[in-house]
Order: C-alpha cells, then structure tokens, then sequence
C-alpha cells in the first residue's frame, strides 16, 4: 500500500520487540485493519521479524533499559526525533516509563503534537528500593510531571491505583488519563476450562525477576508441602537480562534444582498449562496490571496475588481470589493452602474470574478502549 492508501500513521515506542508482541500486538493489528499505517520503534530482534507478516513497519533502535547514563538517553532522544522527523507519524504512542520520557521530549522535538503516553506500572525506579532507583525518582518525577502534562497529551494507565496517583500528584490532568486494563486477552483461546483431576497444581507464571515474587513464591511452596507434599508447584518464565531485578544464573540454578518448584522454563503454550492446573499465583509488588493474572482468569481460575497496585485491580479478596501483603512467603502459603483445601471455593471463584475477564478484560474491549483514545485527537 502507498502512504495515500492509509488514513493516519501511528507509531508505538518501546523497548523490547517481545514485551510488544505480548502486551500491543493485537491492537497494532486492530490498527491496521482501522486504516493505519503503524510503525514500532523498538531494539528489533526475533519478534520484530514476524510484525511485516501482518503489515507492521519497523525502526530498529537500541535503547538501553538498564542504562541511566544522560549523554547515552540524550543520544537516544535525539535518534528518536531524527527517525520521527523522518517517517512523519500523526501519533507516537509512547509504552513503558523509559519510552514515555524520551519517546515524549523526542517527539515534542520533531513538532509533533499528538502523544499517547501509557506508563504500564510505573517500573523499576519507583518500585525498587535500590539505591540507584532512589536517586533517580526524583529527577524521574520531574520528567514525567513535564511529559504527561502537556494538554494535548493522553494518558492510559492500567489500574486506579496509578490513575489516582497521577491526579493526586499533579503528573496528570484528571480529563487526559483513559484508564484501559491490561494488555487483554483472548477469551476463546484462553477458554474457560473445568478443573483437572488432584493432585492440586499452583502456577505462577511470570518472567524471573525478584520483583514479581519469585522468591516468596519458592518459600510458600516449601511451607504448603512441608504439610501436603502432594501439592505442585510451577514456575512458568524465564529470565530478562534487560530488567535489573533480573535472576542471576546461580540463582536459576538453584531453582532448577528445587524440590519443592517445577521451573518449566519460557512457554507458549500457557492457556494449556492453566487449563492443568488448579491455582494461578503472582505475588508480585507492584504491576500495572498482570496479563498472567487475567489469562488465568480467562480459563477460570481462582488466584492468590498481592494487596498491591495492578494485582488489586483483578482481585477482589475472597471474591474472585485471595490477596495478601507483599513479600510474605508465610501469608502466601495460608492463602494457598486455603484453595487447596477447598474445591467449592475454587470453583466459585473460577466462575467470577471468567466473567470478569469477559466482562473487562476481552481482546476487543481493550482495542475498542485504545482505539478510541486515537479518536479523540481528532473529535475536538
């Protein structure tokens, strides 16, 4: 097609070509069915070859997620304005904290004025408690306080907890955040499925970094089968070197050799392992809001996750699952070994989070939620 067939270009910004492929692709796809050209900006890599399949275009650049070295993200902004001035988008949405700052100050510098900023749970620098991230929030803050408050800019944030932050905070007007949960999903193929014949399976499934609870998880599953050894647990991920909470390879090796957690490695075959087990689990600290918690909610799965922003917004407690403080093995395993003992209370919850993952977090509700923020730069 030539640049006349389409009627607007969007350009998404982001980090990693995978995190896209799992959490954007469908409504990049959705986008292009609607009439855009769509291009992502990202370190192109395996995922980013398949995206021409299905008519996405894309600009290779290398950004730095661990990085925090100026000169490296002035760099950064400034291939960033040189390749937007250059492909002339009408929208550059902007996905993650990094992309949001430098995809923001880059496209402000091209002269470009439509900007959609979705932050997806914060990140590192305000969730770790890691001397470096403690020095760079404030100058953090700073930034996105300027990028997110310009009145022609849109914001979607994935859970109230941020929602309100941002207002209470002064990052965001009330009126410019759409408040889109999550990533979506599938509701065919991740199919509501009756439980699997016992032993009681819990699944945690999630990349390996300490943040997500990996640790907590370990030791609740020790404590559960220190008194039903006929409980399983399974760790589903694998690690993302790009993170700085990141396991290291002793530690994966450890892992590998637990006796108390099957670690099945990276899978693509995750509706099925739902569908086998009988838990979900992610007692993570913080998300913005976890496509593994409503794939698991899709198959009708009851869940035990945190009382924490993004993980809050799928479960109400003893309602569709249970929630317990984060970084607490022993309150994990209780809450555990309360489904394990109660099959009535998984089913009913099961139930719930089916509904509501038809309800709220369905593919086409989510694009629909998206598509709409696109919309409104052009229904003034």
């Amino acid at each position: 097609m030539n640049d006349a067939d389409y009627s607007r270009h969007l350009v998404y910004v982001i980090t990693e070509d995978w995190f896209f492929k799992s959490h954007f692709f469908d409504r990049a796809i959705a986008a292009v069915s609607a009439g855009y050209k769509v291009t992502v900006i990202t370190r192109c890599r395996d995922s980013a070859r398949e995206f021409e399949k299905y008519g996405l275009l894309t600009e290779n650049i290398e950004f730095s997620r661990r990085g925090s070295n100026p000169i490296t993200e002035l760099a950064t902004i400034f291939k960033l304005r040189s390749t937007l001035k250059r492909i002339k988008p009408d929208i550059v949405h902007n996905i993650a904290l990094k992309p949001v700052v430098l995809g923001s100050l880059a496209a402000q510098l091209a002269g470009i004025r439509n900007i959609v900023n979705a932050p997806v749970g914060m990140g590192y620098v305000f969730t770790s408690q890691e001397s470096k991230a403690r020095v760079l929030r404030p100058i953090v803050k700073v930034l996105i306080r300027y990028v997110l408050g310009n009145k022609n800019r849109r914001v979607i944030i994935e859970n109230h907890d941020d929602f309100e932050n941002l207002v209470s905070g002064g990052f965001a007007r009330r009126d410019s955040i759409a408040l889109i949960k999550g990533a979506g999903v599938d509701v065919q193929i991740f199919s509501q499925r009756p439980e699997p014949n016992e032993p009681v399976k819990v699944i945690m499934v999630s990349r390996l970094l300490r943040d997500k609870g990996v640790y907590e998880f370990i030791g609740a599953a020790k404590i559960v089968r220190s008194k039903n050894s006929s409980v399983q647990f399974l760790l589903v991920g694998d690690i993302d070197d790009g993170n700085p909470t990141s396991m290291n390879s002793e530690e994966i090796a450890d892992l590998a050799n637990s006796i108390d957690v099957t670690w099945l490695g990276a899978r693509t075959d995750i509706a099925e392992l739902l569908a086998e087990s009988h838990i979900a689990c992610l007692p993570s600290y913080r998300e913005g809001l976890p496509k593994s918690l409503i794939e698991a909610a899709s198959v009708g799965r009851p869940i035990v996750t945190t009382d924490t922003p993004g993980c809050r917004e799928v479960v109400t407690h003893m309602v569709n699952g249970l929630l317990v403080q984060p970084r607490d093995a022993q309150a994990l395993a209780l809450a555990i070994e309360k489904l394990v003992e109660d099959p009535n209370l998984r089913k009913l919850m099961g139930e719930e989070n089916r509904r509501k993952a038809e309800t709220e977090y369905a593919n086409e509700i989510i694009i629909n939620q998206t598509h709409r923020v696109y919309d409104s730069f052009y229904n003034l």
